[in-house]
């Protein structure tokens, strides 16, 4: 097989699943967030509606919601899971709510992912469950402790107690034989973070890999914390889950640096973002005997280039140890064409309550925005594909 670089203009197989209506209600939304001006003043009201208990759930619903989420409970994302699984498509599962502040909430989201841990060991579709680290302690806190000051001894249990979260989830999900994904947070508690995965890997990770970090290569610094990595891991014997992501918080990293006065941690430009990304894919596949590695890109170019370095290693599409994926309501052309070329395709699905999920599609849409031709790319597809059903 050889894989051509237009492989990821087939709109007939990208939109299958798609009706003509769901299309023009997706048309109709893309349009709209390619509006910065819209999306920085939507953002603004919503958050401030949010603050002022507004009943705005039921506008996001049946606009942004609809289109990024799978559902509000694991009964109403079964039918968007049986879908993908129809495309030979799986699923990261992810509870969408963050940045909660109290115990019982942090309680809660533990529970909430045994849930999702206990849904994904019955569903084969379900290839992981995504975890983000600020649901389990407050961002304060880690960010205290990765400043190097000391911790009051209250806050040192409050610690303790994070960290019995992770590895009580950490537990079940190896009990399950289900794959946790750990998401990236911002550079200032970033180091806390990853001395947790790190510990939660060596223990975990012996017989199978069960717990992943996140790498975000829009920093300048990570591709080198990827080989280190790599290394303690053959050194120790324990295997690395590494999901390869370019990154969510770019303005407010650069915005913080000035602010503060310190060496920004972002490229200075996308070209050093893409060139780290694509360099950490293939430090991945060099190591694949010690790496389990998932592929998270809406970049065209960076999964071409994967896939034609795992065809360059003679490695099977299907190799369990290489997994790509998407965001739900993203990037079609790219996720079902690799499934098609018998790829370890998956979506990136998040769910839970439509108000509490706000904030993650706030910080979707705005991410959208900031990345240039992201938006217009997904436009043009979607016009391409209504055009050839029209036989024009």
């Amino acid at each position: 097989m050889s894989i051509s670089p237009q492989v990821f203009e087939n709109t007939k197989v990208a939109f299958a699943a798609k009706t003509d209506g769901d299309l023009q209600q997706a048309k109709v939304l893309f349009t709209l967030m390619a509006n910065n001006r819209l999306v920085e003043l939507g953002s603004s009201l919503a958050i401030s509606a949010l603050q002022f208990h507004l009943p705005v759930a039921p506008l996001f619903r049946w606009t942004v919601y609809n289109h990024f989420c799978g559902g509000e409970t694991f009964e109403e994302c079964k039918k968007v899971i049986r879908q993908l699984e129809e495309s030979n498509t799986g699923v990261l599962l992810n509870y969408g709510v963050e940045l909660k502040e109290t115990d019982e909430d942090f309680d809660k989201a533990l529970a909430q992912n045994k849930e999702a841990v206990e849904f994904a060991s019955g569903n084969k579709a379900v290839k992981a469950v995504c975890v983000k680290p600020t649901s389990y302690g407050r961002l304060a806190l880690f960010e205290k402790i990765q400043q190097g000051t000391k911790l009051t001894k209250a806050e040192q249990k409050e610690f303790e107690r994070v960290k019995e979260r992770f590895d009580e989830l950490c537990s079940y999900a190896a009990s399950k034989n289900t794959a946790l994904y750990i998401d990236a947070e911002e550079s200032w508690i970033q180091d806390t973070l990853d001395a947790m995965v790190e510990e939660l890997m060596s223990r975990y990770n012996r017989e199978s890999c069960v717990v992943f970090n996140t790498f975000q290569l829009y920093r300048w610094d990570r591709l080198a914390y990827l080989q280190k990595q790599i290394d303690k891991a053959k050194t120790d014997g324990y295997l690395l889950g590494a999901k390869l992501v370019r990154g969510a918080y770019m303005e407010k990293e650069r915005e913080r640096a000035t602010e503060k006065n310190y060496k920004s941690p972002i490229h200075a430009n996308k070209q050093g973002v893409d060139e780290d990304f694509d360099k950490a894919v293939a430090l991945c596949l060099e190591n694949i005997n010690a790496v389990y590695v998932c592929i998270a890109s809406q970049s065209e170019q960076s999964n071409l280039n994967a896939m034609q370095m795992m065809e360059e290693k003679n490695m099977e599409p299907g190799n369990k140890r290489v997994v790509f994926s998407q965001l739900y309501g993203m990037g079609d052309n790219i996720t079902f064409n690799q499934a098609k070329l018998g790829f370890n395709a998956t979506k990136y699905l998040p769910y839970g309550p439509v108000k509490e999920v706000i904030p993650y599609l706030i910080r979707r849409a705005q991410e959208n925005t900031s990345v240039a031709g992201q938006t217009g790319r997904e436009l043009s597809l979607i016009k391409k594909e209504l055009k050839r059903r029209k036989g024009c």
